[in-house]
Protein backbone atom coordinates (compact mmCIF):
# COMPACT_ATOMS: atom_id res chain seq x y z
CA UNK A 1 0.00 0.00 0.00
CA UNK A 2 2.49 2.95 0.84
CA UNK A 3 4.40 2.06 -2.37
CA UNK A 4 1.09 2.19 -4.47
CA UNK A 5 1.01 5.12 -2.75
CA UNK A 6 3.98 7.02 -3.10
CA UNK A 7 3.37 6.17 -6.93
CA UNK A 8 0.45 7.53 -7.03
CA UNK A 9 1.50 10.41 -5.37
CA UNK A 10 4.71 11.55 -7.36
CA UNK A 11 1.93 11.55 -10.70
CA UNK A 12 -0.98 13.21 -8.62
CA UNK A 13 0.42 15.66 -7.21
CA UNK A 14 1.58 17.35 -10.88
CA UNK A 15 -1.65 16.70 -12.21
CA UNK A 16 -4.00 18.73 -9.42
CA UNK A 17 -0.85 21.22 -9.13
CA UNK A 18 -1.74 21.67 -13.11
CA UNK A 19 -5.29 21.65 -12.33
CA UNK A 20 -5.02 25.01 -10.02
CA UNK A 21 -6.38 27.40 -12.51
CA UNK A 22 -9.06 25.52 -14.04
CA UNK A 23 -9.98 25.03 -10.31
CA UNK A 24 -10.05 28.78 -9.92
CA UNK A 25 -12.19 29.41 -13.24
CA UNK A 26 -14.59 26.65 -11.64
CA UNK A 27 -15.38 28.44 -8.94
CA UNK A 28 -15.46 31.97 -10.29
CA UNK A 29 -18.44 29.76 -12.18
CA UNK A 30 -20.17 28.71 -9.72
CA UNK A 31 -19.80 31.53 -7.23
CA UNK A 32 -21.48 33.96 -9.88
CA UNK A 33 -24.24 31.87 -9.55
CA UNK A 34 -26.21 32.15 -6.29
CA UNK A 35 -28.12 29.72 -5.15
CA UNK A 36 -29.52 30.34 -2.39
CA UNK A 37 -32.14 27.96 -2.16
CA UNK A 38 -34.38 29.66 0.52
CA UNK A 39 -34.76 32.82 -1.95
CA UNK A 40 -37.62 32.21 -3.95
CA UNK A 41 -35.96 34.82 -6.38
CA UNK A 42 -33.16 32.96 -7.19
CA UNK A 43 -35.02 29.29 -7.93
CA UNK A 44 -33.23 30.59 -11.92
CA UNK A 45 -30.25 30.55 -10.00
CA UNK A 46 -30.33 27.67 -7.67
CA UNK A 47 -31.15 25.64 -11.28
CA UNK A 48 -28.13 27.21 -13.86
CA UNK A 49 -25.83 26.05 -10.90
CA UNK A 50 -27.55 22.49 -11.23
CA UNK A 51 -27.12 22.55 -14.79
CA UNK A 52 -23.17 23.70 -14.23
CA UNK A 53 -22.61 20.91 -11.98
CA UNK A 54 -24.26 18.31 -14.09
CA UNK A 55 -22.27 19.59 -17.31
CA UNK A 56 -18.58 19.54 -15.19
CA UNK A 57 -18.86 16.05 -14.07
CA UNK A 58 -19.83 15.06 -17.37
CA UNK A 59 -16.50 16.30 -18.36
CA UNK A 60 -14.77 14.71 -15.48
CA UNK A 61 -16.02 11.29 -16.73
CA UNK A 62 -19.46 10.71 -14.24
CA UNK A 63 -22.73 11.09 -16.15
CA UNK A 64 -25.18 12.55 -13.97
CA UNK A 65 -28.60 13.43 -13.94
CA UNK A 66 -30.55 16.51 -12.29
CA UNK A 67 -33.20 15.29 -9.82
CA UNK A 68 -36.04 17.70 -8.48
CA UNK A 69 -36.43 16.75 -5.08
CA UNK A 70 -39.95 17.57 -3.11
CA UNK A 71 -38.83 20.51 -1.64
CA UNK A 72 -38.24 22.58 -4.54
CA UNK A 73 -34.51 22.02 -5.06
CA UNK A 74 -31.89 20.45 -7.37
CA UNK A 75 -29.89 17.65 -6.58
CA UNK A 76 -26.91 16.50 -8.88
CA UNK A 77 -26.32 12.52 -9.13
CA UNK A 78 -24.31 10.30 -10.83
CA UNK A 79 -22.43 6.53 -11.18
CA UNK A 80 -20.09 5.92 -13.04
CA UNK A 81 -19.95 1.81 -12.16
CA UNK A 82 -16.95 -0.06 -11.23
CA UNK A 83 -15.38 -4.13 -12.32
CA UNK A 84 -17.16 -6.82 -10.42
CA UNK A 85 -16.48 -7.14 -7.50
CA UNK A 86 -14.54 -3.75 -7.02
CA UNK A 87 -15.79 -1.69 -4.14
CA UNK A 88 -18.03 1.81 -4.86
CA UNK A 89 -17.37 4.96 -3.58
CA UNK A 90 -19.78 7.96 -3.00
CA UNK A 91 -18.76 11.36 -3.01
CA UNK A 92 -21.20 14.23 -1.96
CA UNK A 93 -21.28 18.08 -1.42
CA UNK A 94 -23.67 20.53 -1.97
CA UNK A 95 -24.00 23.79 -4.85
CA UNK A 96 -26.61 25.61 -2.37
CA UNK A 97 -25.39 28.62 -0.40
CA UNK A 98 -26.51 30.73 2.67
CA UNK A 99 -27.38 34.47 1.56
CA UNK A 100 -24.73 37.03 0.90
CA UNK A 101 -26.68 39.20 3.91
CA UNK A 102 -25.89 43.16 4.01
CA UNK A 103 -23.21 43.56 1.01
CA UNK A 104 -21.78 46.88 2.41
CA UNK A 105 -20.45 44.10 5.34
CA UNK A 106 -18.43 42.51 2.23
CA UNK A 107 -15.19 44.11 1.13
CA UNK A 108 -15.60 42.31 -2.44
CA UNK A 109 -18.93 41.57 -4.37
CA UNK A 110 -20.44 38.31 -2.95
CA UNK A 111 -20.88 36.56 -5.82
CA UNK A 112 -17.79 37.36 -7.87
CA UNK A 113 -14.69 35.15 -7.16
CA UNK A 114 -12.21 37.61 -5.60
CA UNK A 115 -8.69 37.33 -4.47
CA UNK A 116 -6.83 38.86 -1.92
CA UNK A 117 -3.95 38.01 0.45
CA UNK A 118 -3.95 34.48 -1.16
CA UNK A 119 -7.24 33.74 -0.46
CA UNK A 120 -10.39 33.92 -2.91
CA UNK A 121 -13.50 35.41 -1.71
CA UNK A 122 -17.22 34.87 -2.52
CA UNK A 123 -20.13 33.65 -0.98
CA UNK A 124 -19.66 29.63 -1.24
CA UNK A 125 -15.72 30.07 -2.01
CA UNK A 126 -15.55 27.46 1.11
CA UNK A 127 -19.36 26.21 2.39
CA UNK A 128 -19.63 24.39 -0.10
CA UNK A 129 -18.77 25.06 -3.97
CA UNK A 130 -14.93 24.66 -3.24
CA UNK A 131 -15.56 21.40 -1.95
CA UNK A 132 -17.40 20.87 -5.30
CA UNK A 133 -14.61 21.92 -7.22
CA UNK A 134 -12.35 19.64 -5.14
CA UNK A 135 -13.88 16.57 -5.98
CA UNK A 136 -13.97 17.81 -9.88
CA UNK A 137 -10.13 18.39 -9.50
CA UNK A 138 -9.90 15.21 -7.87
CA UNK A 139 -11.32 13.24 -11.00
CA UNK A 140 -9.77 15.18 -13.44
CA UNK A 141 -6.71 14.50 -12.26
CA UNK A 142 -6.34 10.78 -13.47
CA UNK A 143 -5.99 9.74 -17.33
CA UNK A 144 -8.63 7.52 -16.70
CA UNK A 145 -10.42 6.91 -13.93
CA UNK A 146 -9.65 3.98 -11.27
CA UNK A 147 -10.96 0.72 -11.33
CA UNK A 148 -14.01 1.33 -9.03
CA UNK A 149 -17.19 2.54 -9.04
CA UNK A 150 -17.71 6.16 -7.93
CA UNK A 151 -20.91 8.09 -7.33
CA UNK A 152 -21.55 11.58 -7.33
CA UNK A 153 -24.44 12.96 -5.12
CA UNK A 154 -24.47 16.95 -5.39
CA UNK A 155 -27.25 18.43 -2.89
CA UNK A 156 -29.44 21.31 -3.54
CA UNK A 157 -30.94 22.48 -0.38
CA UNK A 158 -28.19 21.12 2.43
CA UNK A 159 -28.59 24.78 4.02
CA UNK A 160 -32.08 24.65 4.19
CA UNK A 161 -32.06 21.52 5.71
CA UNK A 162 -31.54 19.24 3.34
CA UNK A 163 -35.50 17.56 3.20
CA UNK A 164 -35.66 16.65 -0.12
CA UNK A 165 -32.17 14.61 -0.69
CA UNK A 166 -33.12 12.68 2.81
CA UNK A 167 -36.50 12.17 1.07
CA UNK A 168 -35.37 11.04 -2.36
CA UNK A 169 -32.96 8.68 -0.35
CA UNK A 170 -34.97 6.93 1.39
CA UNK A 171 -37.18 6.86 -1.69
CA UNK A 172 -34.50 5.76 -3.53
CA UNK A 173 -31.82 4.41 -1.69
CA UNK A 174 -29.82 2.53 -4.56
CA UNK A 175 -28.64 5.54 -5.99
CA UNK A 176 -26.82 6.54 -2.51
CA UNK A 177 -25.29 2.51 -2.23
CA UNK A 178 -21.73 2.79 -1.56
CA UNK A 179 -18.72 0.79 0.42
CA UNK A 180 -17.17 4.15 1.13
CA UNK A 181 -19.09 7.81 1.91
CA UNK A 182 -16.95 11.10 1.92
CA UNK A 183 -19.13 13.68 3.31
CA UNK A 184 -17.23 17.17 1.81
CA UNK A 185 -18.56 19.45 3.64
CA UNK A 186 -16.41 19.95 6.31
CA UNK A 187 -12.73 20.45 6.84
CA UNK A 188 -9.43 21.12 8.94
CA UNK A 189 -8.82 22.40 12.23
CA UNK A 190 -6.27 24.70 10.92
CA UNK A 191 -4.71 25.29 7.45
CA UNK A 192 -2.65 22.49 6.78
CA UNK A 193 -3.47 20.13 9.44
CA UNK A 194 -5.70 16.87 7.59
CA UNK A 195 -8.71 16.08 9.21
CA UNK A 196 -11.21 14.14 9.87
CA UNK A 197 -14.50 15.03 11.12
CA UNK A 198 -15.83 12.04 13.48
CA UNK A 199 -18.53 13.48 15.12
CA UNK A 200 -21.44 15.70 14.27
CA UNK A 201 -23.79 17.41 16.97
CA UNK A 202 -27.46 16.83 16.11
CA UNK A 203 -29.91 19.95 16.02
CA UNK A 204 -33.27 20.86 17.39
CA UNK A 205 -35.40 24.45 16.94
CA UNK A 206 -38.21 25.23 19.14
CA UNK A 207 -40.03 28.51 18.75
CA UNK A 208 -40.85 29.49 22.29
CA UNK A 209 -43.87 32.35 23.04
CA UNK A 210 -45.06 33.95 25.72
CA UNK A 211 -48.33 35.96 26.49
CA UNK A 212 -49.30 37.64 29.48
CA UNK A 213 -51.72 40.68 29.09
CA UNK A 214 -54.32 41.22 26.28
CA UNK A 215 -53.09 44.00 24.84
CA UNK A 216 -50.11 46.67 25.42
CA UNK A 217 -50.79 49.17 28.24
CA UNK A 218 -48.96 51.99 29.08
CA UNK A 219 -45.56 51.44 31.19
CA UNK A 220 -46.07 54.50 33.63
CA UNK A 221 -50.50 53.38 34.84
CA UNK A 222 -49.96 49.42 35.12
CA UNK A 223 -45.63 49.26 35.45
CA UNK A 224 -44.74 47.51 38.05
CA UNK A 225 -47.80 45.15 38.75
CA UNK A 226 -48.48 44.08 35.21
CA UNK A 227 -46.47 40.87 33.87
CA UNK A 228 -44.00 42.02 31.20
CA UNK A 229 -44.04 39.24 28.55
CA UNK A 230 -40.93 40.03 27.05
CA UNK A 231 -39.26 40.04 31.09
CA UNK A 232 -40.74 36.38 31.87
CA UNK A 233 -39.43 35.67 28.44
CA UNK A 234 -35.63 37.01 29.08
CA UNK A 235 -35.95 35.59 32.88
CA UNK A 236 -36.63 32.13 31.98
CA UNK A 237 -34.01 32.17 28.83
CA UNK A 238 -31.43 33.53 31.55
CA UNK A 239 -31.51 29.72 33.20
CA UNK A 240 -30.68 27.77 30.35
CA UNK A 241 -26.44 28.60 31.27
CA UNK A 242 -25.13 29.04 34.33
CA UNK A 243 -22.80 31.91 35.46
CA UNK A 244 -20.21 30.17 33.80
CA UNK A 245 -21.60 29.52 30.39
CA UNK A 246 -23.09 25.88 30.26
CA UNK A 247 -26.14 24.74 29.09
CA UNK A 248 -28.11 23.88 32.30
CA UNK A 249 -31.36 22.06 30.30
CA UNK A 250 -32.97 20.38 33.23
CA UNK A 251 -32.60 16.50 32.22
CA UNK A 252 -30.21 17.19 29.36
CA UNK A 253 -26.36 15.98 30.48
CA UNK A 254 -23.98 18.50 29.61
CA UNK A 255 -20.30 17.27 30.87
CA UNK A 256 -19.40 15.34 28.49
CA UNK A 257 -15.32 15.29 27.61
CA UNK A 258 -13.61 15.17 24.12
CA UNK A 259 -10.69 12.81 23.27
CA UNK A 260 -10.07 14.12 20.03
CA UNK A 261 -7.92 16.90 18.87
CA UNK A 262 -7.56 20.08 20.86
CA UNK A 263 -8.91 23.06 20.10
CA UNK A 264 -6.49 25.50 21.85
CA UNK A 265 -9.07 28.57 23.65
CA UNK A 266 -6.17 31.31 21.46
CA UNK A 267 -6.94 30.19 18.75
CA UNK A 268 -10.63 29.32 19.26
CA UNK A 269 -10.67 33.23 20.38
CA UNK A 270 -9.70 34.04 17.48
CA UNK A 271 -11.44 31.90 15.07
CA UNK A 272 -14.73 32.80 16.79
CA UNK A 273 -14.01 36.42 16.57
CA UNK A 274 -15.02 36.81 20.34
CA UNK A 275 -13.95 40.28 21.47
CA UNK A 276 -10.20 41.61 23.76
CA UNK A 277 -11.99 40.81 27.54
CA UNK A 278 -15.05 38.50 26.64
CA UNK A 279 -14.82 35.37 28.05
CA UNK A 280 -14.80 32.26 26.08
CA UNK A 281 -18.44 30.13 27.88
CA UNK A 282 -18.48 26.75 29.89
CA UNK A 283 -16.25 24.94 32.26
CA UNK A 284 -14.47 22.65 29.63
CA UNK A 285 -12.45 23.26 27.02
CA UNK A 286 -13.28 24.97 23.84
CA UNK A 287 -13.45 21.28 21.99
CA UNK A 288 -15.56 19.43 24.31
CA UNK A 289 -17.50 22.84 24.50
CA UNK A 290 -18.16 23.50 21.05
CA UNK A 291 -17.82 19.56 20.20
CA UNK A 292 -19.30 17.24 22.67
CA UNK A 293 -21.82 18.76 25.02
CA UNK A 294 -24.87 20.31 24.26
CA UNK A 295 -25.62 24.21 24.05
CA UNK A 296 -28.44 26.54 23.35
CA UNK A 297 -28.40 29.52 21.40
CA UNK A 298 -31.30 32.34 21.48
CA UNK A 299 -30.83 32.84 17.31
CA UNK A 300 -34.22 35.25 17.16
CA UNK A 301 -36.43 37.26 18.98
CA UNK A 302 -39.94 38.89 18.28
CA UNK A 303 -40.09 41.80 20.00
CA UNK A 304 -40.26 45.84 19.36
CA UNK A 305 -36.71 46.65 17.98
CA UNK A 306 -35.62 49.71 19.80
CA UNK A 307 -35.96 52.35 16.94
CA UNK A 308 -39.98 51.46 17.24
CA UNK A 309 -40.42 50.82 20.76
CA UNK A 310 -43.03 52.91 23.04
CA UNK A 311 -43.41 53.39 26.48
CA UNK A 312 -45.84 50.45 27.19
CA UNK A 313 -45.77 46.78 28.54
CA UNK A 314 -45.22 44.12 26.42
CA UNK A 315 -47.96 41.74 26.31
CA UNK A 316 -46.43 38.73 24.20
CA UNK A 317 -43.05 38.06 23.06
CA UNK A 318 -41.19 34.87 21.58
CA UNK A 319 -37.44 33.20 20.75
CA UNK A 320 -36.53 31.25 18.87
CA UNK A 321 -33.52 28.77 20.18
CA UNK A 322 -30.88 26.68 18.56
CA UNK A 323 -30.04 23.28 20.73
CA UNK A 324 -26.77 21.34 19.54
CA UNK A 325 -26.83 17.94 21.11
CA UNK A 326 -23.74 15.75 20.43
CA UNK A 327 -23.95 11.99 19.81
CA UNK A 328 -25.78 10.00 22.30
CA UNK A 329 -28.38 12.39 22.64
CA UNK A 330 -31.62 12.01 20.99
CA UNK A 331 -32.15 15.95 19.63
CA UNK A 332 -36.00 14.80 19.79
CA UNK A 333 -35.67 13.67 23.93
CA UNK A 334 -33.46 17.05 23.92
CA UNK A 335 -36.33 19.30 22.53
CA UNK A 336 -38.69 17.93 25.20
CA UNK A 337 -36.35 18.60 27.92
CA UNK A 338 -35.88 22.10 26.82
CA UNK A 339 -39.97 22.52 26.29
CA UNK A 340 -40.23 21.18 30.30
CA UNK A 341 -37.51 23.85 31.37
CA UNK A 342 -38.90 26.52 30.00
CA UNK A 343 -42.23 25.71 31.32
CA UNK A 344 -40.67 25.00 34.48
CA UNK A 345 -38.57 28.74 34.64
CA UNK A 346 -40.37 31.36 32.74
CA UNK A 347 -42.20 33.28 35.76
CA UNK A 348 -45.52 34.71 37.00
CA UNK A 349 -47.43 32.04 35.44
CA UNK A 350 -47.17 33.41 32.00
CA UNK A 351 -49.20 31.55 28.94
CA UNK A 352 -46.02 29.94 27.49
CA UNK A 353 -46.15 27.99 24.07
CA UNK A 354 -43.15 25.79 23.13
CA UNK A 355 -43.30 24.37 19.12
CA UNK A 356 -40.17 22.29 18.06
CA UNK A 357 -40.28 23.19 14.51
CA UNK A 358 -37.24 20.72 13.07
CA UNK A 359 -34.72 18.17 14.34
CA UNK A 360 -31.83 16.55 13.25
CA UNK A 361 -29.78 13.62 14.35
CA UNK A 362 -26.14 13.43 15.77
CA UNK A 363 -23.59 11.69 13.92
CA UNK A 364 -20.45 9.67 15.43
CA UNK A 365 -18.36 7.54 12.78
CA UNK A 366 -16.91 4.14 13.17
CA UNK A 367 -13.27 4.47 12.29
CA UNK A 368 -12.23 1.04 12.70
CA UNK A 369 -12.82 0.25 8.97
CA UNK A 370 -10.37 -0.06 5.47
CA UNK A 371 -11.85 2.93 4.27
CA UNK A 372 -10.55 5.07 7.35
CA UNK A 373 -7.23 3.34 6.82
CA UNK A 374 -6.83 4.07 2.90
CA UNK A 375 -8.23 7.44 3.81
CA UNK A 376 -6.46 8.58 6.70
CA UNK A 377 -2.70 7.34 4.45
CA UNK A 378 -3.88 9.44 1.41
CA UNK A 379 -4.82 12.04 3.50
CA UNK A 380 -1.44 11.97 5.50
CA UNK A 381 0.74 11.67 1.82
CA UNK A 382 -0.69 14.78 0.66
CA UNK A 383 -0.99 16.99 3.70
CA UNK A 384 3.00 15.60 5.14
CA UNK A 385 1.45 15.89 7.74
CA UNK A 386 -0.87 13.23 10.35
CA UNK A 387 -4.33 13.53 10.43
CA UNK A 388 -6.36 14.23 13.52
CA UNK A 389 -9.78 13.58 14.48
CA UNK A 390 -12.01 16.78 15.13
CA UNK A 391 -15.70 16.75 16.00
CA UNK A 392 -18.44 19.65 14.04
CA UNK A 393 -20.58 21.65 16.39
CA UNK A 394 -22.92 21.74 13.33
CA UNK A 395 -25.01 18.93 12.10
CA UNK A 396 -25.31 17.00 8.61
CA UNK A 397 -28.57 14.93 9.12
CA UNK A 398 -27.73 13.10 5.43
CA UNK A 399 -25.31 11.38 7.58
CA UNK A 400 -27.69 9.65 9.93
CA UNK A 401 -29.74 8.72 6.81
CA UNK A 402 -27.43 7.55 4.73
CA UNK A 403 -25.98 5.48 7.91
CA UNK A 404 -29.30 4.21 8.15
CA UNK A 405 -30.04 3.51 4.33
CA UNK A 406 -26.79 1.45 3.57
CA UNK A 407 -25.71 0.10 6.74
CA UNK A 408 -22.62 -1.94 5.32
CA UNK A 409 -21.00 1.83 4.51
CA UNK A 410 -17.75 3.77 6.21
CA UNK A 411 -18.92 7.39 6.17
CA UNK A 412 -16.23 10.23 6.35
CA UNK A 413 -16.20 13.30 6.70
CA UNK A 414 -13.18 15.76 5.17
CA UNK A 415 -12.94 18.95 3.19
CA UNK A 416 -11.48 22.48 2.01
CA UNK A 417 -13.03 24.58 5.16
CA UNK A 418 -11.26 26.09 8.13
CA UNK A 419 -11.83 28.15 10.99
CA UNK A 420 -10.19 31.33 8.45
CA UNK A 421 -13.29 30.85 5.81
CA UNK A 422 -16.33 32.76 8.00
CA UNK A 423 -18.76 30.18 6.05
CA UNK A 424 -22.12 31.47 6.75
CA UNK A 425 -20.24 35.22 7.33
CA UNK A 426 -19.68 37.92 5.05
CA UNK A 427 -16.48 37.67 3.45
CA UNK A 428 -16.58 33.84 3.09
CA UNK A 429 -13.15 32.59 1.82
CA UNK A 430 -11.11 29.32 0.71
CA UNK A 431 -7.43 28.84 0.67
CA UNK A 432 -6.64 27.19 -2.91
CA UNK A 433 -4.15 25.28 -0.79
CA UNK A 434 -6.88 23.99 0.72
CA UNK A 435 -8.86 22.84 -2.23
CA UNK A 436 -5.58 21.47 -3.67
CA UNK A 437 -4.57 19.22 -0.63
CA UNK A 438 -8.24 18.23 -0.56
CA UNK A 439 -8.46 16.79 -4.09
CA UNK A 440 -5.14 15.32 -3.90
CA UNK A 441 -6.65 13.31 -0.91
CA UNK A 442 -9.29 12.13 -2.43
CA UNK A 443 -7.56 11.43 -5.89
CA UNK A 444 -4.96 9.42 -3.68
CA UNK A 445 -7.70 7.76 -2.11
CA UNK A 446 -9.77 7.16 -5.25
CA UNK A 447 -6.43 5.38 -6.50
CA UNK A 448 -5.34 2.99 -3.83
CA UNK A 449 -8.85 2.46 -2.06
CA UNK A 450 -9.69 -1.38 -1.73
CA UNK A 451 -11.97 -3.23 0.46
CA UNK A 452 -9.60 -5.53 2.17
CA UNK A 453 -6.97 -2.65 2.53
Amino acid sequence: MADQLSTQYSTLSKRVTGLMSRAHSDLADLVSLPSVHIDPDKRDDCRASAAWVRGAFADAGIETQVYDTVDGSQAVIGHRPGPPGSPTVLLYSHHDVQPAGPEDLWNSPPFALTTHDGRWFGRGAADCKGNVVAILTALRSFAALPALGIRVVIEGSEEAGGEGLDQLARRQPDLFDADMILICDTGNVAPGVPTLTTSLRGVAGVKVSVETLASEVHAGQFGGAAPDALAALIAGLATLRDADGNTTIVGLPASQSWPGATYDPLQFRSDSTTLDGVDILGSGTPAEMVWARPAVTVIGLDAPNTDDCVAAINPRASAMLNLRVPPGVNPGVAALALEGHLHKHIPWHAKVQVDTVMTGAPFAADTSGPGYKALTEAMGKAYRAEVVHSGQGGSIPLCTVLAEICPRAEIALLGVEEPNCRIHAPNESVDPDEISKTALSLALFLATYTVDA
